[in-house]
């Protein structure tokens, strides 16, 4: 007997800043290169996925996926306001046909953390007609590659663009300003309504959001936990209703967090002798159960988008795997509608201001960008080719 069905989607994640290399033209290329900012380093070549998409696809098919999430980038794309490049959407027609030939299922994010120059220089999410713009990039994206693109993902994250950007001015664009936050929110929330009714004007695909829905608990209970708990989860997933919200939910789940409102950062430290991973978040399995039962009171249709941990400790990742998918397989028998898992990441690539130090991937990758599956890729293929968990722990 298997643990999940015979149609669900396997695959893994990627985001197209953190593979492509050579993405100059958008607001993370100046953030990285800013001494002032909290990024650690330059993204510099990526791992060069812009010109070994085919042998990747390839790779990520042997491997069982039969579905693989990625992004197109707006700055290749709309490299100044209406100008749209021919040969950008020409290129990313070429690596969709590509991922189509392999077998794999595309879901198609248009909007993963970067931003174009000239849309950050205007105020980015904060501008005025800021939806309005993401709407005219999303229609032109559709127009041209929507028969290539079965799934498509609005924004990723646009809790985490919002807190990161502008609470914590962690990423782009290094503000911290409690009011600022909460607009932003607001923004990105409008933003992916827009993109929904942009891309259904323009081909069949499937729109959703990804949101990162950790498990939030309070060191003390108040209302900075209330707080935080709308601005991160409810704010998102009460509004995605309705059929403006999209017709699926990615739910991207990684940690536990402990809101501490004696905390500067608003998030206190894990208690001691909990596991912690490379980005010193708290492995917590059983969370992606319980936010996957949050997300599905919207009525939509889920996906885990991305869920991983980064280590050098590969048998890490095993345990990790072994774990989550166990969570994931107990919700599927409480009732929760989950159709698919993407593991994040596909490979070690650029993890934005922590630089390539993380080690997230399924595949390492060489100085000489030469690919290097790993235990665990293959411990997941076993799993992704026969939908049973004990597939994990099976010899090679």
């Amino acid at each position: 007997m298997t643990d999940f069905p015979g149609d669900f989607l396997w695959g893994s994640a990627t985001a197209a800043h953190q593979v492509e290399g050579g993405n100059t033209n958008n607001d993370w290329w100046d953030f990285e290169h800013n001494p002032t900012t909290a990024a650690r380093e330059s993204s510099g070549d990526g791992i060069d996925h812009y010109h070994r998409y085919a042998s990747d696809f390839a790779l990520l098919a042997s491997l069982g996926h039969n579905a693989h999430r990625l992004s197109v980038e707006w700055s290749r794309i709309e490299p100044a306001p209406g100008e749209f490049s021919r040969a950008a959407l020409d290129h990313y027609r070429r690596v969709l046909t590509a991922l189509r030939d392999e077998g794999l299922t595309a879901f198609v994010t248009l909007h993963h953390f970067t931003l174009p120059r000239w849309f950050a220089a205007r105020g980015g999410w904060l501008a005025p007609d800021a939806a309005a713009v993401f709407a005219r990039y999303s229609a032109r994206v559709a127009g041209e590659l929507g028969d290539l693109m079965p799934f498509v993902c609005t924004i990723n994250e646009p809790q985490m663009v919002a807190l990161h950007g502008y609470l914590e001015g962690y990423h782009p664009p290094g503000v911290t300003n409690p009011v600022l936050w909460k607009r932003a929110g607001e923004a990105l929330l409008g933003a992916h309504f827009a993109g929904v009714r942009a891309v259904r004007g323009e081909a069949d695909s499937r729109t959703g959001p990804a949101v990162q829905l950790p498990l939030l608990v309070p060191v003390r209970e108040g209302p900075l936990f209330d707080e935080m708990r709308y601005e991160i989860v409810g704010r998102y997933l009460d509004n995605l209703t309705g059929a403006g919200a999209g017709d699926w939910l990615g739910v991207q789940y990684y940690r536990k967090q402990w809101v501490d409102p004696d905390s500067p950062a608003f998030f206190g430290t894990p208690p001691p002798g909990v596991p912690l991973t490379q980005m010193g978040w708290a492995v917590h399995p059983d969370g992606l159960r319980e936010m996957l039962h949050r997300a599905a009171r919207t009525g939509l249709p889920l996906y885990v988008t991305e869920n991983g941990i980064a280590t050098t400790d590969d048998t890490e990742r095993v345990a990790y795997l072994r774990s989550h998918l166990t969570a994931l397989a107990r919700a599927r028998a409480e009732g929760v509608d989950v159709r698919g898992y993407l593991h994040w990441s596909a490979f070690d690539n650029f993890e934005w201001s922590e630089g390539y130090r993380p080690k997230f991937g399924l595949i390492a990758v060489g100085d000489d960008f030469t690919r290097h599956p790993k235990p665990s890729a293959h411990a997941f293929a076993r799993v992704a080719t026969t939908g049973r968990l004990d597939a994990l722990d099976q010899p090679e």
